[in-house]
């Protein structure tokens, strides 16, 4: 059974830092792309970055020089390295991969339950 956990949410000033980990586990053969998207009270789910395998790293325009994505892939894990938040970064953050697992003919999308963030003063 393929788990995703984030960890490292909490509350923050504004102006602050956090990071972010989302560490996955089960029976894995591969992990093509991974990803974080948050969700803020009373708006949809917006994509936050993206990081496949190889290649470059994406982002969404609200977080674009402030965010650093990144993975580890011998630890199957992707962090987020949030500086400069402001009080709009408030969301639940979750992160998910497309994911091979043991057996398995295709990537599958897996998602995490999400950490809470909060950027108040």
């Amino acid at each position: 059974q393929v788990q995703l956990v984030e960890s490292g949410g909490g509350k923050v000033q504004p102006g602050g830092s956090l990071r972010l980990s989302c560490v996955t586990s089960g029976s894995i053969v591969g992990i093509s792309y991974m990803a974080w998207s948050r969700r803020a009270p009373g708006k949809e789910r917006e994509l936050v970055a993206t990081i496949p395998s190889g290649g470059s790293a994406n982002y969404g325009d609200s977080v674009k020089g402030r965010f650093t994505i990144s993975r580890d892939n011998a630890k199957n894990t992707v962090y987020l390295q949030m500086n400069s938040l402001k009080p709009e970064d408030t969301a639940v953050y979750y992160c998910n991969a497309g994911i091979r697992e043991y057996r398995g003919r295709s990537y599958n999308t897996y998602w995490g339950q999400g950490t809470q963030v909060t950027v108040s003063s």
